[in-house]
């Protein structure tokens, strides 16, 4: 078995334990640079860990393709594996913490209006009080109850909230933290109550434009959503006209239905709007990389013994 690893950034401990795995499975590694760099006896791999999309289309020997994302969106097009049978895993279940983070430090930023005092103090003046509102009591929706909106949700919980909801595709989740769990079906009658929307969705067709112009306007005047799962859940525009219009709090997108944002886009000039630029999980916070390397060697010995692996993406449902 032949083994090609992609994936950018690794120390010398994940290279380490990424050989000491390969040694366990019986298999040869290379660490590549790129697609195009593949070096001599590893042309045709059997597995990949990383961004192999140009190898997964093209050569109908890979039998495996870990990518070190939890997204997988961008590999459900009909022509993405040139072996239909090639095993698709992805790394969900690394991100939590470090989107979680995310989360709880812009919903603070727009609640405590940070951005606004920083402007001001940024350019030498001295900002005068204005009204703040606090996760304290705050009644908070996660929209998606995955790892990231489970990490999210235990976190949130200490900042005593009024109420912690999730909503998810089945309306069953077994993590306790939450006061109650409603299927995707029952969020009409959720976001009326909702002080602050956290989405963390793929993106499938049932989740596109999830949160339309009509679900917007339920949100109660002075709302704030967050979006760290996929940019199209939301409709771009209606969100935007809410926020100039002043009815919603704030918004903080780290996701968006074109990447890079382009520079004529309308969101950079959106009033209330806090945007990063996709980096709520990222792969340069120690924990996720680690964490990213570890699922890789537990799914390569589960995969060389021929036992079920933890980590595979059911290509049906898209996650």
């Amino acid at each position: 078995m032949k083994i090609v690893v992609l994936t950018k950034g690794l120390e010398q401990k994940h290279k380490d334990l990424i050989c000491a795995s390969a040694e366990k499975a019986n298999a040869e590694v290379c660490f590549a640079e790129s697609e195009n760099a593949f070096p001599e006896g590893f042309e045709d791999p059997d597995v990949i860990y990383g961004f192999g999309v140009k190898t997964a289309r093209t050569n109908p020997k890979l039998k495996w393709l870990c990518v070190p994302s939890a997204g997988v969106d961008y590999l459900m097009k009909p022509d993405s594996f040139a072996n239909p049978d090639c095993i698709l895993t992805n790394s969900a279940g690394a991100y939590g913490v470090s989107i979680a983070e995310h989360i709880i430090a812009v919903s603070l930023m727009m609640m405590r209006r940070l951005t606004e005092f920083y402007l001001r103090s940024s350019s030498g003046e001295w900002d005068t009080p204005k009204l703040q509102k606090s996760l304290k009591n705050c009644r908070i929706t996660v929209l998606g109850t995955g790892d990231i909106g489970c990490t999210f949700a235990r976190r949130a919980k200490s900042f005593e909230p009024s109420s912690l909801t999730g909503i998810c595709r089945s309306g069953v989740c077994s993590e306790p933290v939450f006061d109650r769990i409603f299927k995707i079906g029952d969020l009409d009658k959720v976001l009326p109550s909702t002080d602050l929307l956290v989405m963390s969705l793929p993106a499938t067709s049932e989740t596109e434009n999830i949160l339309s112009r009509e679900r917007i306007d339920l949100l109660p005047e002075g709302a704030y959503v967050v979006n760290v799962g996929r940019g199209s859940a939301i409709d771009e525009d209606a969100l935007a006209d809410s926020l100039d219009s002043g009815k919603l709090g704030g918004a903080a997108l780290d996701v968006f239905k074109t990447e890079p944002l382009p520079s004529d886009s309308r969101l950079w000039h959106t009033k209330g709007l806090l945007i990063t630029p996709h980096v709520a999980g990222n792969l340069t916070v120690e924990y996720t990389m680690d964490r990213n390397v570890e699922m890789f060697c537990e799914d390569l010995l589960a995969y060389a013994q021929g036992l079920p692996m933890k980590h595979v993406v059911d290509r049906n449902r898209g996650y």
